[in-house]
C-alpha cells in the first residue's frame, strides 16, 4: 500500500510535553518527513505557542521543505503557512466581542459553580484567543505533574464541557488538553482543520495519516478519527519518535 501524502499531528503530548518545545528528534524527524510528504500540526495551542514550540526549535531546513509544514492553532480556527522565516495567514476565524464575552462569562460561572475554579494556579486560567476561548484549570504555565493528577479520568473536563455547552448552544464546547476546555464556533474541530488541508493540498482525506494521543472518544483528536482519517496513537513524544523513526524510511 502506498504511503500517506500528508501526515498531521496533534502538538502537546504527542510532539512535545504540554506546553513545552519540542524536543530535538523531533523536530529532526519532522524536517525529515517534510523532505518527503506534507506535514500539519493541529493543536489547542495559539500561534505563540506554535512559534516558540515548533516553528522556533526545527533544524536548518530549505525553504522548499518549510513549505511543506501546516500550523493550524486553536484546533483548526487558525491556519498558517511557513514562507521562508515568516509566517503566513491562509485564514483565522475570530469569533466576535459578544461570543468571546459571552463565552468567558459561562465558563468562569460554571467551573466555580462546580467547584473547578482551583485556588492554586500557574497563569492565566481563561484566555481568549481571538478565534477560541480557552479555560485551564490550573493555569496555562502549570506544571506536567499538577496537570496529569488533577482530571486523570477526564471526569471533571467532561462535566464543565457538559455544563458550559448547554449555556452557549450557539458555539461549540469541547474538551481540550489534560486540564482545558475550548470554545469555538460551532462545526470547527480538528476534522474541520484536517478538511480544510484537503481543500488547500488537494490531497484527500484518505491519502492523510494523523497522529495523536487523544483519539478516544472523549478526547479531543477523536472528531479525526470520526471523520475516516486513518490515524496512528501514541502515548507520548516517545512514542512518536519510535513510530516516524519506522515510518520516514518507508516513504522513499
Amino acid at each position: 500500500m502506498p504511503g500517506p501524502q500528508l501526515v498531521a499531528f496533534d502538538l502537546d503530548d504527542t510532539l512535545a510535553p504540554s506546553k513545552c518545545p519540542i524536543p530535538e528528534p523531533i523536530g529532526e524527524l519532522l524536517v525529515q518527513l517534510a523532505e518527503r510528504v506534507q506535514v500539519a500540526v493541529i493543536s489547542g495551542g495559539q500561534l505563540t505557542q506554535f512559534r516558540t514550540q515548533i516553528v522556533e526549535r526545527l533544524p536548518q531546513a530549505s525553504d522548499e521543505v518549510k513549505e511543506r509544514i501546516h500550523l493550524l492553532p486553536t484546533c483548526g480556527t487558525q491556519y498558517y503557512r511557513l514562507r521562508g522565516d515568516e509566517i503566513v495567514t491562509v485564514y483565522a476565524h475570530a469569533l466576535t466581542q459578544d461570543e468571546r464575552d459571552r463565552a468567558l462569562a459561562a465558563v468562569e460561572a460554571e467551573a466555580k459553580r462546580l467547584g473547578l475554579w482551583e485556588s492554586q494556579t500557574w497563569g492565566d486560567i481563561l484566555e481568549d484567543r481571538g478565534s477560541q476561548i480557552t479555560f485551564s484549570a490550573l493555569g496555562q504555565q502549570a506544571p506536567i505533574e499538577a496537570k496529569t493528577a488533577w482530571d486523570p479520568d477526564g471526569t471533571k473536563k467532561s462535566a464543565l464541557r457538559d455544563a458550559v455547552a448547554a449555556q452557549l448552544p450557539d458555539l461549540e464546547v469541547r474538551s481540550g488538553g489534560s486540564t482545558s476546555v475550548d470554545i469555538t464556533h460551532r462545526g470547527i474541530d480538528k476534522a474541520y482543520g484536517m478538511k480544510q488541508l484537503a481543500d488547500a493540498t488537494g490531497i484527500s482525506l484518505d491519502d492523510m495519516l494523523f497522529v495523536g494521543d487523544r483519539l478516544d472518544p472523549d478526547g479531543n483528536d477523536y472528531p479525526v478519527l470520526a471523520l475516516g482519517v486513518p490515524c496512528h496513537a501514541v502515548e507520548g513524544w516517545e512514542d512518536t519518535v519510535a513510530y516516524l523513526e519506522e515510518l520516514i524510511p518507508t516513504l522513499g
